[in-house]
């Protein structure tokens, strides 16, 4: 296991016209899982290859176990990375391709088959050894590019959006043997991607990126429950956070916690709420309209759990509420969360 830290790391390219990772400044704790998540574009994926070594940052320092690693090259950094694609040999073996790393490195032979095996086992791809990556389903291609990265015996995995190849049946459980796998080795992991799901059911912690900063780091609970700023608010939760102006301040409020005003006990927000639209998910219900009596009249979105049975019906107004515990103040100019 192993610590990384970035401190103040800026990445540019186009002679600095683009500047893709700006200034940030992160630090894992030891066997952590941390997640990057942030939309296309927003540099999380050039933070973690210049952490793997693949870019070389324009200016900062990349630290493992408290050494700056910024002139090591990959493979000096006792790192291992799975990419996107799984970068599989088509032509060789599930074993070839697992063994490859330990080839290069001159181990020997049968040290070489024993990690393979003791890999292909904890990942359960072990009656696999013999196929060719074609043979394989892709949650398959993904366990054979994991086995690789362990045999390595890396301090640190780094994830480069691993699932987005998967259907969404798959990439649920997927997910699941991910964070068992993770568990099981103690292996510091980074993991990249833009799928706040993804994000939330993976994650110790989360730093949000955006246009190269980081927003916010925290538990999932934490920048659920407490965004730091509006992109936070707004970017995580589906459907995202409801955003209501007042006066100089936004007020902002989950989905689930806009409910029939009988539902909300305790000190609340009275509103009301003019239904236009109804969408019937399994278990809830997502109702959309538009707002008055907690700011300026706005259109937002109510989730509704099966459990609250009331009758909701489009064109009609009804008496909702919201905790008042559950609102959060952001500034209008800045976007940051205010204390008010």
């Amino acid at each position: 296991m192993a610590i990384v830290e970035v401190r103040n790391l800026t990445k540019e390219f186009d002679g600095g016209k683009v500047r893709a990772v700006d200034g940030v400044d992160l630090a894992t704790k030891e066997g952590e899982y941390l997640v990057l998540l942030g939309p296309s574009g927003c540099g999380k994926t050039t933070l973690l290859r210049s952490i793997a070594g693949l870019e070389q940052p324009t200016s900062g320092d990349i630290l493992i176990d408290g050494n700056v690693v910024n002139d090591l090259p990959p493979r000096a950094r006792k790192i291992a990375m799975v990419f996107q694609s799984y970068a599989l040999y088509p032509h060789k073996t599930v074993l070839a391709n697992i063994v490859f790393p330990l080839r290069a490195a001159k181990l020997p032979l049968e040290d070489r088959r024993r990690k393979a095996n003791w890999a292909a086992e904890l990942l359960g791809i072990r009656h696999l050894l013999e196929r060719k990556p074609r043979q394989l389903s892709g949650g398959e291609r993904q366990r054979v590019a994991l086995a690789r990265a362990l045999v390595r015996e890396p301090a640190v995995f780094l994830l480069d959006e691993p699932l987005s190849n998967l259907d969404a049946k798959l990439r649920a459980s997927a997910r699941d043997e991910l964070k068992r796998f993770q568990q099981e080795v103690g292996t510091t992991t980074i993991y990249v991607t833009h799928d706040q799901v993804e994000a939330m059911g993976l994650g110790d912690r989360i730093a949000v990126l955006s246009q190269g900063k980081v927003r916010q780091i925290g538990r999932p609970v934490d920048v659920y429950d407490d965004p730091a700023d509006t992109f936070v608010a707004t970017f995580i939760g589906s459907p995202p956070m409801n955003l209501v102006a007042r006066g100089d301040t936004l007020v902002g409020f989950r989905p689930e916690h806009l409910l029939p005003a009988s539902y909300v006990k305790g000190d609340a927000q009275p509103v009301k709420l003019t239904v236009d639209r109804l969408e019937y998910l399994s278990g809830d219900r997502h109702v959309y309209g538009t707002v008055t009596g907690v700011g300026e009249r706005t259109r937002v979105i109510a989730r509704l759990p099966a459990t609250v049975g009331d009758p909701i019906e489009s064109g009609r107004e009804y008496d909702f509420a919201v905790s008042r515990d559950r609102l959060r103040h952001f500034d209008a100019a800045t976007g940051l969360r205010s204390v008010s």
